[in-house]
């Protein structure tokens, strides 16, 4: 079966999508997108993304990566012991 360019784009876009890289890059994004509206309420004018980006990178990115590394791994190590009992 012939494959064509535009069906590779898809499947190549959808397993971008799925991977866990891209899934953190969202969740990232989407706390990022947060910080922006907080701060530019508390400021009372839109900071622009630049700005929340580094912001939330300095005072927040790294105890949410460490929360979110321990909400993952005890998601994950459940799903691993629920494995375990079945096997």
């Amino acid at each position: 079966m012939i494959t064509t360019h535009k069906e590779q784009d898809s499947s190549s876009r959808e397993f971008v999508k799925q991977s866990s890289l891209y899934q953190e890059f969202l969740a990232e994004r989407e706390e990022i997108l947060k910080h922006k509206w907080l701060e530019s309420e508390r400021l009372g004018y839109d900071i622009g993304f630049e700005r929340a980006l580094l912001d939330w990178i300095r005072k927040h990115r790294e105890s949410w990566r460490a929360a979110r590394r321990s909400q993952l791994g005890q998601s994950t190590s459940t799903s691993h012991q629920s494995n375990e009992k079945a096997s």
